[in-house]
């Protein structure tokens, strides 16, 4: 079975957006299945060339990732980590830097644990005034491109980068790294033009900028002359719609950030920088990830949880339970290597991390739970990764090579036969497979990621009926009843590992 075709997805900054595009869904046989049972595929979309470009910003990897994966299916996306690189925040790392590292002009700085460093750096900001005063200064300094400055920048940058980068291994997510650093300059240029245009409002030697029927101002220039978020966001939606004639901005954030963003692209709407009869902007909020108490979940000793920490933990924990099983010589793990083993857990654990968040409704909190992530019944990835595995089992144990399919879906066509659904159970099957192109564009309406969990787990368990119902593997491997239910068994496992690749889920051919 053919896989999906995916051309040039970037890996560096380019101002030229990533081809990405999905030629069919669920490959050859599906393919071959024609008027019968088709429409799983290309035909419900448009034709590459005439493809929009999406834009995905992201600040949470599942729910950015799974943005950027289900867009692709239907777009050319370019996918952007917009980091705040450039504001307050580093002011105080630079500043608290040059405190603890004063030779760093000429000696690498060992910072290590950044995110000690930088806790540091804002306990003296929000405790001593004249700390504060010097990294609103290195700010500005920053902003005009001081060289020390700049040097500093870049150092914490270094290892900021570091740290994305293990984590985006481990998750295989690939992104842009663009941060409001590479809209300094369209900063400048737009607070110039806003003035010249008497867009701006002077208040208290701040410039302010009104979205129309929203009383929150969004400030464009401080009073030190330094830019703000405000004006990064102002600036970067203005590029990704004139200079990456972006047909839909996606902005992956947290629901706090609901009312900046209405009131930036409101702000955008009003400058006439885009119709939204003709363009899609939109934030897609999230809710908390909450530990047993509903509150924000944290370490036993009441601190934030680093995400490294929590695939750590989640490997640790998804390798204990698979070996305890694979202690029970359980035909699961018949010919499993050792290599095979520690892939399986590896995405048993990255996957069910990634799925409890995506199956849940976005816009509310969550209470996440290792030993709920890690159930093999239910809607989660654990069973899900087993009911692909077992179909896949299935279709080996079968022996029939898939061009043997192939050969059976001609026969039928030159016969002009349908494909034979007979048992209630094989109907309702090929009925919920059918619904998939459905479901992602319902998806990509509605941007709630549970919608295609919800989908492929209902397609497991309507499997699972149509297999305790329906014999596969038939004495007589020439009958037509072997046949049609096999190619279902194929189908169903593309479509769910279509699925798994829109929602970022690692996949495994044996657990």
């Amino acid at each position: 079975m053919s896989e999906n075709n995916v051309n040039n997805v970037a890996k560096e900054d380019s101002s030229v957006s990533s081809y990405v595009i999905i030629q069919n869904y669920g490959g050859s046989i599906i393919q071959k299945l024609k008027n019968d049972f088709t429409t799983i595929a290309k035909e419900s979309y448009p034709e590459a060339d005439d493809v929009p470009i999406v834009i995905v910003e992201t600040s949470n990897l599942n729910y950015g990732d799974y943005q950027f994966n289900s867009s692709m299916a239907l777009s050319k996306v370019l996918r952007l980590n917009h980091i705040g690189d450039w504001g307050t925040q580093f002011g105080m790392l630079i500043a608290h830097l040059q405190d603890e590292f004063p030779s760093y002009l000429t000696e690498a700085p060992p910072i290590g644990d950044l995110l000690k460093f930088y806790k540091e750096s804002k306990k003296r900001f929000d405790e001593d005034e004249d700390f504060k005063q010097r990294a609103y200064q290195c700010v500005v300094k920053l902003q005009k491109f001081d060289e020390d400055i700049v040097k500093a920048w870049k150092l914490i940058c270094d290892v900021s980068r570091e740290d994305f980068q293990r984590i985006y291994k481990r998750l295989n997510i690939s992104i842009i790294e663009r941060g409001e650093s590479f809209y300094q300059s369209r900063m400048i240029d737009l607070a110039r033009e806003l003035e010249e245009n008497g867009k701006l409002i002077e208040d208290d030697g701040r410039k302010i900028l009104f979205a129309q029927g929203i009383s929150v101002p969004l400030t464009i220039v401080k009073r030190d002359g330094g830019c703000t978020y405000d004006t990064s966001d102002m600036a970067a939606l203005k590029q990704r719609l004139f200079e990456e004639k972006a047909d839909w901005i996606i902005y992956v954030v947290d629901a706090g950030q609901s009312l900046h963003f209405e009131t930036v692209f409101g702000a955008g709407r009003d400058l006439g920088y885009y119709n939204p009869k003709e363009k899609r902007v939109e934030h897609v909020g999230f809710g908390l990830v909450c530990g047993d108490d509903k509150k924000k979940l944290k370490t036993r000793e009441g601190k934030a949880i680093k995400l490294t920490e929590l695939l750590d933990e989640g490997v640790k924990r998804a390798k204990a339970k698979m070996e305890a099983k694979r202690s029970e010589k359980s035909d699961t793990y018949d010919n499993m290597t050792d290599e095979d083993f520690e892939a399986a857990y590896h995405a048993v654990a990255y996957s069910g991390i990634k799925y409890a968040d995506l199956s849940q409704n976005r816009k509310s909190d969550y209470v996440f739970s290792f030993d709920r992530m890690l159930d093999d019944r239910g809607n989660t990835a654990v069973y899900l990764l087993y009911a692909y595995a077992r179909i896949r089992s299935i279709v080996r144990k079968a022996g029939a090579p898939k061009t043997e399919l192939l050969t059976y879906l001609d026969q039928l066509q030159e016969n002009n036969e349908p494909f034979p659904l007979e048992h209630a159970a094989e109907f309702k099957l090929a009925k919920h497979i059918l619904k998939f192109s459905d479901c992602i564009l319902t998806a990509m309406d509605s941007l709630l990621m549970n919608q295609i969990c919800d989908y492929v787990y209902i397609l497991a368990t309507t499997f699972h009926d149509f297999y305790n119902e329906c014999y596969v593997i038939h004495n007589d491997r020439n009958t037509v009843l072997f046949k049609n239910r096999l190619v279902l068994c194929e189908v169903t496992a593309d479509v769910m590992a279509v699925c798994f690749k829109i929602l970022g889920l690692n996949v495994v051919e044996k657990m």
